[in-house]
């Protein structure tokens, strides 16, 4: 199992549970956890980006009535609708019979992701009495009478405060248009065990030593598993240099990532080797239970090592403590947005000569007179509709760079729309017409800064701390080029870390974007400003659209995966909890 987790990306960082996730990876068996262990398992298997399990509850009032002698008995579907335009179905309710108010028990489970939108569609049906003895799933609907349909997008559920969303039901009448068919409310549901969680703190004594000339340096890997037989990874502590009794930052573990506290834990101790060639110290077996009575007793537990002769085991002098053991509820992405905050989305577009004159077709601002998107209109598109779902007014600032404007002078940060105060425009209409409207005004020029940009979004992140709190700003910035100020963009990243501020950087065109890996931490390195001083957290999210143009996957996913992450690290990081957990806090 050495190659399941990502040393080669993450070093010596730390990657455990010091770093959550707000979203599980799964495939169809085995819940995952959040961190890059996980991460790199499940991804190097070609599964989906991470997400949240939700469970849709459904219910429905005033429905027509089909039957004759009876009421109806209502059963309901819901769909996803593809980027095609067909129907994909998720699930089925139970039938209910003679009810036009039915509150369906069967939940539809559907994987909400953040970084996409996802269009839902309900249909009801009156299931025919001859079909009711045969399960639900075996159903043909077009032997069913049709009571009416709703749409919505999944993220309008889960921004409701109280997670439901009643939709009319309606059928396309051609003699009198739409016609309204009662009502159908859909309640969303996160599953109680991704809100249980467990801090540990561990330490070890007396580790074998497997360097010559130094001591070990050892880090923990901890795997849970699974009934199909082997482990997954779930978890792995940072690396203690040169010491052989080491104490490790503490380690978050959800249940989603070990099940249950009595599911059994392989937990692995190596030599880290830069190489990634990890030398085993030593193994155990135990479960959260067992760890919480090393815990209670101050006891440890011997570290064994593995015979190449069957049956036999080394029973070794190292052991494992649990210094500190701590069952907590763990908010998620979803118990923030649901009680009131909001991502407040801003847009920065690069007006340097790079692109090419707007006016000629191989520019990369080229408008296409038939409607065809550009590079940039595509980014503030896709981006756009799925983060203007979290912001109530859609009211977005939007920037230029590198661009000469109408006074003559090369700016670096000058609104969108030509005002001189207010930048923000309605919208992602708005800021789609402000950038259209800006080529016509403003000349490319250069170079490429960002540092201006940043630090103007800083200013409305660091100004937003003084209100109740409850926005957490997501800054896009779509450029073509090489950045020409990498250390004053680094200063001003590490000064907008400790803000509640991310940074989705979209590169287009065909530079060399290698600068812009390196404001992405994803290879385990924080940024570091001129003073020395190193980011609190990862804000930066790049991505080329040339990686994602093949159609494997789009920008959204692409940009967005991270950004729940970042989110959840700034808040648990100041310890702010939801605004309804807030709120009873308040009145006890």
């Amino acid at each position: 199992m050495g190659g399941c987790f990502s040393d080669v990306r993450g070093g010596q960082q730390a990657i455990g549970g010091t770093q959550p996730r707000p979203t599980d990876a799964h495939d169809n068996k085995n819940n995952g956890g959040h961190n890059d262990a996980i991460d790199f398992f499940y991804k190097s298997r070609g599964f989906n980006p991470l997400f949240t399990q939700l469970e849709l509850s459904l219910s429905a009032a005033n429905l027509i009535d089909r039957d004759i002698t009876s009421k109806s008995d209502p059963m309901a579907v819901v769909f996803v609708k593809k980027g095609d335009g067909k129907l994909e179905e998720v699930g089925r309710t139970e039938v209910i019979l003679n009810n036009l108010n039915p509150q369906w028990i069967d939940k539809i489970t559907i994987a909400y992701q953040f970084e996409i939108v996802q269009p839902l569609v309900f249909h009801v049906y009156d299931v025919d009495t001859k079909y009711h003895n045969i399960p639900v799933k075996t159903l043909n609907l077009k032997d069913q009478d049709f009571l009416g349909e709703a749409s919505c997008i999944l993220s309008m559920i889960v921004t409701k405060q109280n997670r439901s969303l009643t939709l009319n039901l309606q059928k396309d009448n051609r003699h009198g248009g739409l016609r309204n068919l009662g009502t159908l409310t859909v309640h969303a549901e996160e599953t109680v065990a991704s809100r249980s969680a467990v801090d540990m703190t561990f330490r070890c004594s007396h580790l074998d030593n497997k360097d010559v000339f130094s001591k070990s340096d050892p880090f923990l890997r901890i795997s849970r598993m699974v009934e199909t037989g082997g482990t997954v990874p779930i978890c792995k502590t940072e690396v203690v240099e040169n010491n052989l009794n080491p104490i490790w930052k503490p380690v978050c573990l959800s249940m989603q990532q070990f099940g249950s506290k009595d599911n059994p834990l392989v937990i692995e101790c190596f030599d880290f080797n830069s190489s990634g060639n990890h030398v085993l110290i030593g193994k155990l077996q135990k479960s959260v239970a067992d760890l919480e009575k090393l815990y209670k007793t101050r006891t440890g537990a011997n570290f064994i090592f593995p015979s190449s002769h069957h049956g036999h085991e080394k029973v070794l002098k190292g052991q494992l403590f649990v210094d500190q053991y701590c069952e907590k509820e763990k908010f998620s992405f979803l118990d923030y947005i649901s009680s009131g905050f909001e991502l407040n989305f801003m847009v920065a577009v690069d007006f340097t000569a790079s692109n090419g004159n707007p006016h000629n077709t191989d520019s990369l601002h080229y408008i296409n007179p038939h409607g065809q998107l550009n590079s940039y209109q595509k980014a503030i598109m896709e981006v756009g509709e799925v983060i203007q779902f979290y912001d109530s007014d859609r009211r977005f600032p939007a920037w230029g760079f590198g661009g000469r404007t109408m006074d003559g002078r090369v700016s670096h940060c000058f609104n969108l729309n030509g005002g001189t105060s207010d930048a923000e425009v309605g919208g992602v209409e708005g800021i789609m017409a402000a950038y259209a409207n800006a080529l016509h005004n403003v000349s490319l020029a250069g170079p490429t800064l960002f540092g201006q940009v940043i630090n103007r979004a800083a200013e409305i992140a660091g100004q937003s701390l003084s209100g109740k709190n409850n926005k957490y700003y997501v800054l896009l910035i779509i450029t073509d080029g090489v950045i020409t100020d990498l250390q004053e963009t680094k200063d001003a990243l590490v000064r907008a870390s400790d803000l509640p501020l991310s940074l989705l950087v979209v590169g287009v065109g065909g530079a060399d974007f290698k600068q812009m890996e390196i404001l992405d931490a994803d290879n385990g390195h924080r940024l570091e400003s001129s003073t020395g001083r190193v980011a609190t957290r990862d804000i930066v999210q790049f991505v080329p659209m040339r990686e994602v143009h093949s159609g494997q996957i789009n920008v959204v996913q692409a940009l967005l995966e991270e950004l729940p992450g970042q989110f959840l690290t700034y808040m648990r990081s100041r310890d702010v909890k939801p605004c309804t957990t807030r709120a009873a806090a308040a009145q006890t």
